[in-house]
């Protein structure tokens, strides 16, 4: 009969390990098992150029850091698409979630439910509500936003020699009016144009919209050109609607001379329509960053570790980051020290000068 160990020597054994896993934890080095944690990672729609670069830069980051990504999309912009994306995550015992949501509020549902079965979960580009997520990775607020479209545009119909104090007809088109990002970007730059250009006029207040759709992006901006053919502006805060309208202008005979169109989207989509003069200049953030971020951050809440408004993080590569409150989008927003914000540092304005110095 074999003996059995002495309470003494097991509780030895038992220290050790307990010190070790607290050592591991503390030094902020991966844990057993965190090499096996795959990121599902949800754009609003497949085939942009936006999404697909920030997927590149994303599944790249995660290669190099340890962890995995699934990128699941549609290449349909619906929301019960989004909806069944997330649904199978949760049936699958998904470990980390990050999604660009089409819309503010029609996924917090199946968001939450994904946050009660332990998914860890954050937003990236475009948010759901703070208390269906943990964080969200912006792109900027929607004062820095809005005056950046707003700008953007005064600038090159100021090199028309068109007088910004005088009247200025202008229009909105972007993907819809639900979109959490878009919309206030949309709602920042009228507050904005109202202070800085007040004789400026939105001859659409209702907006135009074409549902993250290339095609009717471009047959809604030929409606714009057609119901306005002598309007000075027409900006884009989606990265469907801007190469839409461009596609749109030069189908109709317009460029940067006649008509200037701005909003965001990646360098690459817009390159071509710069270099063939039918605009000037538009904006974007680093996408790919923001994409390794979003999932970063996703999975390093899924590796044990916590993530509190007012805490800072050194993301690898990237640098320091800090979470700061929901408020920082949006003064009314959902506050709790376990959901916030993480604003990328920088944004860049696109022209002929530059775009070539950028792949994305």
């Amino acid at each position: 009969m074999k003996k059995g160990k002495s309470p003494g020597l097991f509780i030895s054994l038992l220290l050790i390990t307990m010190l070790a896993a607290c050592s591991g934890r503390n030094s902020g080095t991966k844990t057993a098992g965190t090499d096996d944690i795959t990121v599902v990672f949800v754009p609003k729609v497949t085939g942009n150029a936006f999404f697909e670069s920030a997927n590149k830069g994303a599944q790249e980051y995660a290669a190099k850091n340890g962890f995995k990504i699934k990128y699941d999309g549609s290449p349909e912009a619906l929301i019960e698409n989004q909806v069944a994306i997330i649904e199978r995550a949760i049936a699958e015992k998904a470990q980390a979630l990050s999604i660009s949501s089409l819309d503010a509020k029609a996924l917090d549902g199946v968001m939450k439910k994904a946050l009660a079965a332990g998914i860890k979960v954050t937003t990236w580009d475009s948010d759901v509500s703070g208390d269906a997520r943990q964080i969200m990775v912006s792109q900027g607020t929607p004062d820095q936003l809005g005056k950046m479209l707003v700008e953007m545009g005064a600038k090159s119909l100021s090199g028309r020699g068109i007088n910004l104090d005088g009247p200025v007809s202008y229009v909105w088109h972007y993907s819809q009016a639900t979109v959490t990002d878009q919309n206030s970007w949309q709602a920042a730059g009228e507050r904005y144009i109202r202070a800085a250009y007040p004789s400026w006029r939105n001859v659409n207040p209702d907006n135009y919209y074409s549902g993250q759709d290339p095609d009717k992006a471009i047959a809604v901006g030929e409606e714009i050109l057609k119901t306005h053919p002598a309007i000075d502006l027409i900006i884009c805060n989606d990265s469907t609607s801007l190469p839409g309208q461009a596609q749109a202008a030069k189908n109709l005979g317009f460029n940067a001379g006649s008509i200037t169109i701005t909003g965001f989207a990646s360098p690459n989509s817009m390159r071509d329509y710069c270099k063939e003069g039918i605009l000037e200049r538009w904006g974007l953030w680093d996408c790919q960053i923001q994409g390794a971020l979003g999932c970063y951050l996703a999975y390093y809440l899924a590796t044990g570790k916590q993530l509190q408004v007012g805490g800072r993080v050194d993301v690898p590569d990237i640098g320091i980051v800090e979470v700061m409150p929901n408020t920082v989008l949006d003064s009314a927003a959902y506050t709790s020290v376990d959901s916030g914000v993480v604003l990328l540092p920088a944004r860049t304005e696109f022209t002929i000068n530059n775009v070539d110095n950028y792949d994305f």
